[in-house]
């Protein structure tokens, strides 16, 4: 059976979001910077079977906000992932910049975050200064997407000429399993019964059971895991394994009388293992993962495919996105090689926040890694879907999350709503506890805990941008200063935006805050011409 989707994809436009000026702003928007409304598109899904249905509207819909001019795939080496790289074109208006621009997102967000609306854009605002401008979607984020390994006889899905999708083309391609798709229960299925099939029925059974525990053995034996999280896996395994070995006791004893209760309760209890295998298996990355093997894949991407005369990108980070930033530098100084990077800029950044009263300490869910082994992911996105209307109406219990995000009145409630429901996705545990040392004395470190991010950064010899606001819960002043400090004078340029009357920036107002074009981007653009030399 067939199924076909037809979805419009919405384009968000609200005027006057980024373009008032308020009393405390003299000059408005150049022309040149404005972004033009851009037309609807249409893109279509063809599903061949019912049976991904349910994700591939899932993925519709996020295709639904895909706004940028092309959609690129870059694989990342011993993954199974591909990692999505939306590109703006540079301007043809004005003079083209010497290096591509990378851009960054926060921890369990996506490249929403660069591109709210075509009047709040920091992405097109960058390729509109003649930027070639790329975000990059980590493994989990987004359009990235986790490739099933196909058997050697399946049919083979056009993925576009060297793994581009131009805009509004490369939605006709079956987009197979999703980073964000489900994860797939047991199959279901129907069957014609015979009297011989009913005493084959346990073999059957056991030779599925085998099979699954051929899968567990070799997992836990390729050494993804270390060994407190293998014992505690196994015991939830030796529950679902014991709980088969009684469904398959029982079918010996009587196999056609109790078949279709054992065939349903046997399908449950399959269903369960699968999922906590798959589960396990595909949100298995940490904080090092990102900085070792996807960011490094997505940088070699994007000088093989614009090749800089000197082989050198421009990279912006916010939030996370900073912090890796900085890592990259830190580790390409203690091994004494080329970060690749003709300048860096960060927004609300830090590897050390133990001088600030950071909210992010109760943000962040997990108190110690014995807590990650029994909560594998946090599905970030769907936790702050669920709160947004306790967080924006009557009696607004939960509105002190609001102000976490943004400060007031500094983002358009409809443009915050489709942030809030848009921009967030699901992470490992293992991911958020790493993170979490940067509470620690020494600030962050690597997953083994001996190597601490910030010792090696003031040996960097790259241009440093480090933006903070002024109304920063998550990253306040004295976190993105902490590190800052640590960068040679002649190399950094610090700044915290705000006024003590207004207006103020909190954590995403620096990307896309009301007032992001007027006070924040020339900023970044001043600085970035400035070290865009050939």
């Amino acid at each position: 059976m067939s199924f076909r989707a037809v979805r419009l994809g919405t384009q968000f436009a609200f005027s006057n979001c980024c373009c008032t000026n308020p009393p405390w702003l003299s000059d408005p928007i150049p022309d040149s910077f404005r972004v033009p409304s851009r037309r609807r598109r249409r893109w279509r899904l063809s599903l061949s079977s019912t049976n991904g249905v349910a994700s591939e509207k899932r993925r519709d819909r996020q295709l639904s906000v895909f706004t940028a001019d092309e959609l690129h795939y870059v694989s990342v080496p011993n993954s199974d992932w591909n990692l999505a790289l939306w590109r703006y074109l540079p301007s043809t208006r004005v003079q083209r910049r010497n290096h591509p621009l990378l851009l960054l997102s926060g921890v369990a967000t996506n490249a929403i975050g660069y591109d709210l609306s075509p009047e709040c854009s920091f992405a097109r605002y960058m390729s509109g200064n003649g930027f070639d401008t790329w975000v990059l979607e980590v493994r989990g984020a987004g359009l990235s997407k986790y490739v099933v390994k196909k058997p050697l006889n399946a049919k083979s899905v056009n993925h576009g000429k060297n793994g581009i999708f131009p805009s509004g083309q490369h939605f006709a391609a079956n987009l197979g399993v999703s980073a964000d798709s489900d994860i797939s229960s047991a199959e279901e299925r129907t069957y014609m019964v015979s009297t011989s099939d009913q005493f084959q029925l346990p073999t059957k059974l056991m030779e599925t059971f085998r099979h699954l525990s051929e899968r567990l053995s070799g997992f836990l034996n390729e050494g993804l895991l270390d060994g407190g999280q293998n014992s505690v896996i196994a015991s939830h395994i030796k529950d679902l394994s014991r709980r088969l070995v009684n469904i398959i006791e029982e079918g010996h004893q009587s196999v056609p009388a109790q078949f279709m209760d054992l065939q349903e309760r046997f399908s449950t209890t399959v269903g369960d293992l699968q999922q906590q295998l798959d589960l396990i298996v595909k949100y298995d990355w940490d904080f090092d993962h990102y900085l070792e093997e996807d960011v490094p894949a997505a940088v070699e991407y994007i000088r093989t495919h614009c090749k800089p005369k000197d082989g050198k990108l421009h990279a912006i980070g916010h939030s996370m996105g900073g912090i890796l930033l900085y890592s990259m530098l830190s580790r390409c100084c203690f091994q004494g090689r080329d970060s690749g990077f003709a300048s860096i800029a960060t927004l609300a950044s830090s590897l050390d926040y133990t001088p600030s009263k950071s909210s992010l300490r109760l943000l962040l869910p997990l108190a110690d890694p014995a807590q990650a082994l029994n909560v594998p992911v946090i599905p970030i996105g769907t936790i702050l879907a669920a709160a947004h209307p306790l967080a924006t109406r009557p009696p607004y219990v939960l509105s002190w999350l609001n102000t976490q995000i943004s400060a007031q009145d500094m983002m358009h409630p409809e443009l915050f709503e489709k942030l809030v429901l848009n921009n967030f996705c699901t992470v490992p545990s293992k991911l958020l506890l790493q993170l979490k040392t940067v509470f620690q004395r020494g600030g962050l470190r690597d997953r083994n805990g001996t190597f601490l991010y910030k010792d090696h950064l003031h040996k960097a010899n790259v241009p440093v941008l480090a933006l903070g606001g002024d109304q920063d819960l998550i990253c306040p002043p004295e976190a993105v200063y902490e590190t800052a400090k640590l960068i040679t004078e002649n190399l950094i340029t610090y700044k915290i935006l705000g006024e003590p009357g207004g207006p103020h920036y909190a954590h995403y107002d620096l990307v896309g805050g009301r007032l992001a074009a007027n006070q924040v981007y020339p900023h970044i653009i001043k600085f970035l011409s400035h070290h865009d030399m050939a």
